[in-house]
């Protein structure tokens, strides 16, 4: 489905919208549940990946397909070695198998799982055929992507005799990692982080336990760049979120402020409200290590507000959905933008103009689609692919449409 987005004549409704549940917690949680069915979840995340993850915890088949879905590919790769008896081939679509779960494999491997690369090394599918695992320490390298040391984390506590996680070389998205510590805490489960060694305990049970996962701060960011985009007094209101967040993109509220966009906390809400145009800002610089999965809405705001900025710690952006850093060089020169990319960063001159009706690819990247929505409010523009969105964000399209008049 492609979608036409004009809303250069259109201004925000004060609108309240309630986005679901984070991504992130509700799949570290699912696997969780799978050592303590006591443990009671609400506000689960509604999107694609999640349901893949409920999809294939459930099921008894020995073939399993996840789709699109990386952290479901990664978590359920350690969460099957460790099931014993239990043998499962897992694959997912051309993207997946394309990328690369080889420092994760290697990882199992070295603790005494039997995984086997089904065609290409280094890549899946995988045939998994789950083990009980004794071996109680662990190296894996931190600086390709915390999904990889958070599959180790999940699985360690079902283990007879926890693990042991030594870090290697400079870690990538560190919330991510501490939010999954933190979820384990949460159900009583002893865990260290000290240096570069996690030390995580066995524990077989836990007391019952109900957690309500907070909405998801990535799919507020694009409600964020709507709103910085938009006129002075615009205003919406986004649902269920903490003002102390386990979640790494809640840095939205800080950075935001440098587009004039001011954050109110009221009973579990977020109000957005445009304050200023922007603060005294020509050229944004932000190292995004930690949250890279908003490189591209900042990209886009500033492309929108004509302003210059510098991204780094972008390197993990290369083996996402698609190679984020080209997608956004491609997508961006068509409206008009100069931007130079490397390995793990991103430059973006500030436009002349704004090109009207581009067509805009989104390679079967969910935030591609959502990360370039805010921008009709600045010139017509049509999104390719459209309901890809629903990796993440099941509603998206009419959240977004009912934020206008």
């Amino acid at each position: 489905m492609d979608l036409f987005l004009d809303y250069t004549d259109k201004q925000i409704v004060t609108q309240r919208i309630k986005i679901s549940g984070s991504k992130s917690e509700s799949n570290r949680l699912l696997i969780l549940k799978q050592w303590y069915p006591n443990l009671s979840l609400e506000n689960l995340s509604d999107s694609d990946d999640t349901i893949h993850l409920q999809k294939a915890l459930n099921s008894t088949k020995d073939f399993i397909d996840i789709g699109h879905a990386g952290t479901a590919m990664r978590f359920l790769t350690a969460y099957f070695s460790v099931l014993e008896g239990r043998e499962v081939t897992l694959t997912g679509s051309d993207r997946m198998q394309n990328r690369p779960i080889k420092i994760l494999v290697d990882s199992l491997r070295s603790l005494g799982a039997k995984i086997e690369y089904v065609e290409k090394e280094g890549y899946p599918p995988l045939k998994i055929t789950g083990k009980k695992i004794v071996k109680e320490k662990v190296n894996i390298k931190g600086n390709v992507s915390s999904q990889f040391i958070s599959a180790l984390v999940l699985i360690a506590p079902s283990l007879k005799n926890g693990l042991e996680i030594g870090l290697l070389e400079e870690i990538t998205s560190r919330p991510y990692l501490e939010m999954t510590l933190d979820l384990l805490s949460q159900l009583g489960i002893s865990t260290s982080w000290e240096g570069n060694l996690i030390k995580i305990s066995p524990n077989n049970k836990i007391a019952n336990k109900t957690i309500v996962v907070e909405s998801d701060w990535s799919s507020a960011s694009y409600f964020y760049s709507l709103v910085a985009l938009s006129e002075i007094g615009a205003c919406v209101t986004l649902s269920s979120y903490n003002k102390i967040s386990l979640q790494g993109d809640s840095c939205l509220v800080e950075i935001y402020k440098n587009f004039g966009v001011i954050t109110k906390f009221q009973n579990s809400s977020v109000i957005l409200t445009k304050s200023v145009e922007i603060l005294n800002v020509n050229e944004l610089s932000l190292d995004l290590r930690n949250a890279p999965d908003l490189a591209q809405t900042i990209v886009v705001t500033c492309f929108g507000l004509g302003l210059a900025c510098n991204l780094t710690g972008l390197h993990t952006l290369k083996i996402k959905e698609t190679d984020r850093l080209m997608a956004l060089k491609n997508e961006l020169e068509k409206l008009g933008a100069t931007v130079e990319i490397t390995n793990e960063s991103l430059h973006l001159e500030p436009p002349f103009e704004i090109k009207r009706n581009s067509v805009i690819k989104t390679y079967n990247d969910h935030r591609m689609a959502m990360a370039f929505a805010p921008l009709s409010l600045k010139a017509p523009i049509t999104i390719e692919d459209a309901d890809v969105v629903t990796k993440s964000y099941v509603r998206f399209w009419e959240d977004f449409a009912n934020c206008f008049t």
